[in-house]
């Protein structure tokens, strides 16, 4: 986020008094600005609470600590990588636009402008050695590439463990591709970059006809 969406929530926080979820969602953001540009160990309750524009105590009445704070946010970005992947599966028919919309999804969200950075939270983090955190970034990466493989199941009849090593490979190649675009400064266009993988990888899939058209 930008420092002016960070004065933005400060002073939402001392305007006065609101909803609960409206709260949260303010702690949220001011927490993923503290966490993302200073990594977990370094960052402070303090300063997140000062960026919300909030006291201490407020924040420890919606987050107990720090760690709490930390798998509300990593839950809550999760969330929406996982909802994009399966929005974009569900969205077509057409596998070549499948791969498209996958290979978007993933490039959408480490490049948003409105909440920069947050898939280090997930992808990057200097907590991986924590349980929690670890068995979250496990369940994500595992929910995503099985909603890709059970579209490959189903088109192409492939066997589970097939279906699920094909999934395995395009969204880890969709995920390592887009934050080596972003890291790189964007070398290339967006729209460039997934046009270029996704050549690619429907070259590869396409070697895998749908179960409809298999010779009975």
């Amino acid at each position: 986020m930008s420092s002016s969406a960070g004065a933005g929530a400060a002073g939402l926080g001392r305007a006065g008094r609101l909803p609960r979820s409206a709260r949260r969602k303010q702690l949220l953001a001011a927490a993923q600005e503290v966490f993302v540009a200073n990594g977990y160990h370094a960052a402070a309750m303090d300063d997140i609470a000062e960026r919300a524009g909030v006291s201490k105590p407020v924040l420890y009445q919606h987050f107990p600590g720090k760690l709490e704070l930390y798998l509300a946010l990593l839950d809550t970005q999760a969330e929406a990588l996982s909802a994009a992947v399966h929005e974009a599966l569900a969205r077509t028919e057409d596998n070549q636009q499948r791969i498209h919309g996958v290979l978007s999804a993933y490039f959408e969200f480490v490049d948003r402008d409105d909440e920069d950075g947050a898939f280090r939270l997930i992808f990057e983090t200097d907590l991986g050695n924590e349980p929690a955190v670890r068995a979250r970034v496990e369940a994500v990466t595992e929910k995503t590439m099985k909603a890709v493989a059970d579209t490959v199941a189903v088109d192409t009849g492939l066997d589970r463990a097939s279906a699920e090593l094909l999934a395995t490979a395009l969204t880890g190649a969709a995920q390592v591709a887009a934050r080596w675009w972003l890291a790189s400064e964007r070398p290339i266009s967006q729209a460039d970059a997934i046009r270029l993988l996704e050549g690619l990888l429907w070259r590869g899939i396409a070697n895998f006809p749908r179960q409809a058209e298999l010779p009975h």
